[in-house]
């Protein structure tokens, strides 16, 4: 079984996914994580975003993977824990164009399908409910306003030593939330058959209470774990 969650940077989606993941029984896989593991690899070998031929081959190279610590995933590249390093600043600057070059998202794509292959799983992204999965059993599109989601970014950033201004956040989020809607493939949008929560004014245990009813509902509450 497929759950699918999309929506925008801030929107809840990784709180929700963790949150989800544990309830439920289901496999949490951050796709998201994935683009920002391919702009990290990028950063460290001294590539431009134009150089673009470079950065498809360097992916072939990487082997990225999701593992379990206690209650915690981490993301592992190539050997190596990345979780706290592919949310800096630097990183997130350029996640959103480095995901916009269409053969790096093929490649990706591919590799996030034969994750979820033969597994009960939830996935967030951009994309999932439209694009990586679109007959996914559950589809939730997560929003919320940019003030909220950009104040969660900024208190996420604190509790991991990572330094950005409100400010910078901000217009991070403004920007990446327009190149991911004009994206040539897997564009930011809301799948015909998605359900739309807004999380703007709920908290977390609202907000999972909400959608794991959703998912319950969906699947005429059959046993995922």
């Amino acid at each position: 079984m497929i759950v699918a969650i999309d929506g925008p940077a801030g929107s809840g989606k990784g709180t929700l996914t963790r949150e989800i993941s544990k309830r439920m029984g289901l496999i949490n896989f951050d796709t998201g994580a994935t683009y920002r593991c391919v702009a990290l690899a990028s950063l460290r070998n001294n590539l431009r975003l134009d150089q673009e031929d470079e950065i498809v081959n360097l992916i072939d190279d990487l082997k990225i993977e999701f593992k379990y610590e206690g209650e915690s995933i981490k993301v592992f590249l190539n050997g190596e824990d990345v979780t706290s390093e592919i949310r800096a600043m630097e990183v997130s600057k350029i996640v959103s164009l480095i995901s916009s070059i269409v053969p790096v998202r093929l490649k990706l794509v591919e590799l996030q399908r034969k994750m979820a292959e033969g597994k009960n799983v939830i996935m967030e992204g951009r994309d999932i409910g439209t694009y990586v999965f679109p007959n996914a059993e559950v589809k939730i599109y997560l929003d919320a306003d940019i003030e909220e989601r950009a104040k969660r970014r900024f208190k996420e950033n604190q509790e991991k030593g990572i330094e950005s201004s409100f400010e910078e956040i901000v217009e991070n989020i403004r920007h990446r939330d327009e190149n991911d809607k004009n994206k040539e493939i897997g564009a930011l949008k809301v799948a015909d058959d998605a359900i739309i929560v807004d999380t703007t004014n709920l908290t977390i245990e609202e907000m999972t209470d909400k959608v794991e009813k959703i998912i319950i509902e969906k699947t005429k509450g059959a046993s995922v774990k």
